[in-house]
């Protein structure tokens, strides 16, 4: 069983998820309802589907882009996912209002929140490009869904202390290297291998 997509996938999610919208949406939350277990369910299953249907899709645009065309796209993709690292994230377009202090509706309401806040962010497109490069479902989904967890948990259990005190324009610049070496690999590569 190869483990590197579960392990590459894994890290890039985690890096790149530092400083996000979605990371400081678990500190949003966690301020605002104080209950830790159903914003970490929130998110979980939040990402589980919404990572797997990237995942799925990275995995369609394989079968019907030839292998020339998709080197070039998901070379060129996770250069340009380096760069959008580096522009940092601001908590605007989401919506974490809820009159709801129950434990199920702190979960519905981290779950829509999280859905929402995924959509279109980096993360979910390096899923897309990870499956695609990868053609391994599961271990992406598993890999990158790990990656988030690992940004967010230890925000809603340590919120501000962690957020204060982590250099994140350095990790910025640092995920941005990886992503653009992954994508030069990817480019003069031979059957996507890093």
């Amino acid at each position: 069983m190869n483990i590197e997509p579960f392990f590459v996938s894994g890290m890039l999610v985690a890096l790149a998820e530092l400083g996000d919208k979605t990371q400081l949406l678990s500190l949003c939350l966690i301020c605002k309802f104080h209950k830790r277990a159903p914003i970490i369910l929130g998110i979980l299953f939040s990402t589980i589907i919404n990572h797997a249907g990237a995942a799925f899709f990275g995995q369609i645009i394989t079968g019907t882009i030839g292998p020339d065309v998709l080197r070039w796209i998901l070379g060129l993709s996770f250069i340009a996912m380096a760069l959008w690292v580096l522009i940092p994230d601001k908590l605007d377009d989401v919506d974490v209002k809820s009159r709801s202090k129950n434990n199920l509706g702190i979960f519905i309401t981290t779950f829509i929140a999280f859905f929402m806040a995924e959509m279109g962010d980096k993360t979910q497109l390096a899923t897309i490009a990870l499956a695609a490069k990868y053609q391994a479902f599961e271990m992406v989904v598993a890999g990158s869904t790990l990656g988030m967890m690992l940004a967010n948990v230890p925000v809603v259990y340590y919120g501000k202390k962690i957020i204060a005190k982590l250099p994140l324009p350095i990790i910025h610049r640092v995920v941005a290297v990886l992503f653009v070496v992954i994508g030069v690999l990817v480019l003069v590569g031979d059957n996507f291998k890093i």
